[in-house]
């Protein structure tokens, strides 16, 4: 692909997907927010902070000027942290032309206005083409070349065909999802699991109560994001229990650290101290509650986390909450059969 793209945000995903598009021989930009980063990625084509040991190709290049990195391209890639999706987004509205096609990559909600971040930045850009991509996708193993796969959403097909056919590469496989709403919801909320995941980790607790609570944390998730439009079966796939399983399981998973963390008796201000990476899960679980609260919709994980983080309950209470909830069917659908 001869198009020049630009992406914007040199996290550990931003750097890692610019590393895949470099090795396909794309050229593009990188935007980098922080003064001291940009010049050790100039001086020594690595990402130090974010993601050390990948080196970056000749084609990336680092720039912290935003109207320059998208100045030409044809494609812009947002890889900023999903609670300053808006903020960004409306800074370079007035350099974006409308044929520039957008790809979000970050996993979140709004916390301002609990909107997907596809709908935010379709708001502030209008006439562009949106696309998201999500799946079960650590920096780590992507900016080292371990297979992976990942699912570009879009109601317009020929732009999630568009991102496929950008990303898609030996060891990065890209499948296409007209349902953005589901793609976008599993990619947020299974941060919020993943939390719990790791709570459990740190409470000593073993592999069947993690297997439980990401089973049925898929359900919650399934079940809010329905009510909200998406399509149940996504939430079977790579963007639903895929990006659940490896997020809850691995320890390249900032949510699942910071789990552990919680359950081993720190306080979630003390566990944010620790790290300069985002913990998306966090300002997640917040907006998947007060969204669970909107729609009326039951999300017993998602409220006993939320009563964790925000409100100071024990976590040993909140697992002795879940598990003497009253007894209910595993599937409401298949119990009416009954």
């Amino acid at each position: 692909m001869n198009a020049k793209i630009a992406v914007v945000g040199a996290g550990s995903w931003g750097t890692a997907l610019a590393t895949v598009l470099e090795r396909k021989g794309v050229s593009l930009n990188l935007w980098i927010r922080e003064e001291d980063l940009l010049e050790t990625i100039r001086n020594t084509r690595e990402n130090e902070l974010y993601l050390p040991g990948v080196k970056l190709g000749d084609n990336i290049n680092p720039t912290g000027d935003m109207e320059q990195c998208i100045h030409g391209c044809e494609a812009i890639v947002f890889s900023v942290p999903s609670h300053v999706v808006g903020s960004v987004v409306r800074t370079i509205a007035p350099f974006v032309k409308p044929e520039q096609r957008i790809i979000n990559v970050a996993k979140g909600l709004d916390p301002g206005t609990l909107r997907r971040l596809s709908e935010v930045i379709k708001e502030a850009l209008p006439q562009n083409r949106v696309a998201a991509m999500s799946g079960p996708s650590h920096a780590e193993e992507v900016g080292r070349g371990v297979p992976t796969t990942v699912v570009a959403a879009s109601p317009d097909r020929e732009m999630a065909e568009y991102v496929q056919d950008l990303f898609m590469a030996p060891a990065f496989r890209v499948y296409t999802n007209p349902d953005i709403i589901g793609v976008e919801m599993g990619g947020a909320l299974k941060n919020v699991v993943a939390l719990g995941a790791g709570i459990s980790d740190g409470l000593g607790y073993g592999d069947n109560t993690k297997a439980a609570l990401m089973t049925r944390g898929i359900v919650e998730i399934a079940r809010l994001g329905v009510k909200m439009g998406a399509k149940a079966a996504t939430f079977a796939g790579l963007s639903g229990i895929g990006d659940l399983i490896v997020t809850c399981t691995s320890m390249h998973s900032r949510n699942r650290r910071a789990g552990i963390q919680i359950g081993q008796g720190k306080t979630l201000d003390e566990v944010l101290a620790g790290t300069r990476m985002v913990v998306e899960g966090v300002k997640a679980t917040q907006a998947a509650y007060e969204l669970s609260m909107l729609h009326g919709v039951e999300m017993p994980i998602t409220s006993e986390i939320y009563k964790v983080l925000f409100e100071g309950a024990d976590v040993k209470k909140s697992v002795e909450n879940l598990m003497m909830r009253s007894k209910t069917h595993e599937s409401e659908e298949i119990a009416e059969g009954w």
